[in-house]
């Protein structure tokens, strides 16, 4: 009886020794006397036992976080720079005979490119073509991990530390940059103004009458309700006048003056000759 117990249990022993199930994401490479053999699943795997061993691969998308790293930018800004790294195992024989971890080789694989990819932009690159520098990591990740079977399916930079003084004089000038373009815009405004009032002026200026009701809207507007404004209003016509008369005024003593002068002028020339 003790005979046919051990039987039992050293044949027990041998199937679940030489019966492997896999699931649908993962694939079993198999060693036979330390040769690879196949990679098989999934499902129902029959091993030889002791002579044959496995290995399980999971074929399904990897997250992998670099750790924040340390970079010089182009430009001599010292910042600290995390990304996210998905990856997927495409051939599980090269994934376990050509690397010894592909999971620690990624990841400091990951690292060291994501330093020499970041060293190599400008600060403004880094926070504004994040895009171009997410192709290139994955461009050279993936042409490094292709012989390793595996597949670099995207690269995404996550955070961008910069110092705080960096952060203050960004901020500086980003104000400095609206405060520029709040000038232009009144600037602009500014001209086209006196552009249309130039206009409104000549068209106004053809017939008194305009310039009359124009005055007249004016005093409208200015006498609002529970306004205490006091106008005393004036004829254009007069004003017209007195700056005409005005300007007449001006020009006799320009002449006086002129007529002076001249009168001056040679008894300054005779006195030079004597």
């Amino acid at each position: 009886m003790y005979a046919a117990l051990a039987v039992v249990l050293l044949l027990i022993f041998f199937l679940s020794a030489s019966l492997k199930v896999l699931n649908e994401y993962e694939r079993g490479v198999i060693f036979r006397l330390g040769r690879i053999i196949a990679a098989k699943g999934p499902g129902l795997i029959i091993l030889i036992p002791i002579i044959d061993r496995i290995v399980k691969v999971s074929l399904r998308l990897v997250a992998l976080d670099v750790d924040p790293q340390d970079v010089i930018s182009r430009d001599n800004v010292s910042v600290k720079v995390n990304a996210v790294l998905y990856f997927r195992v495409v051939d599980p024989v090269k994934a376990i005979v050509q690397v010894e971890n592909y999971a620690y080789a990624m990841s400091q694989l990951a690292q060291t490119t994501l330093r020499s990819v970041c060293g190599q932009a400008e600060l403004d690159d880094l926070l504004s073509e994040r895009e171009k520098i997410n192709a290139k990591l994955q461009e050279i990740l993936d042409t490094h991990t292709d012989p390793w079977g595996i597949k670099v399916s995207q690269v995404e930079l996550k955070d961008v530390d910069l110092p705080r003084e960096m952060q203050h004089s960004i901020a500086r000038q980003a104000q400095a940059e609206r405060d520029r373009r709040a000038k232009v815009i009144m600037a602009q405004a500014e001209a086209e103004a006196a552009q249309h009032l130039l206009n409104a002026a000549e068209i106004i200026s053809l017939d008194p009458v305009a310039v009359q009701l124009r005055f007249m809207q004016t005093l409208t507007e200015i006498t609002g309700p529970n306004n205490t404004t006091t106008i005393v209003p004036i004829p254009v016509d007069l004003i017209s006048n007195m700056m005409g008369l005005g300007g007449v005024a001006a020009a006799a003593q320009r002449r006086q003056k002129e007529e002076l002068a001249h009168m001056a002028h040679p008894a300054d020339k005779s006195g030079a000759d004597d």
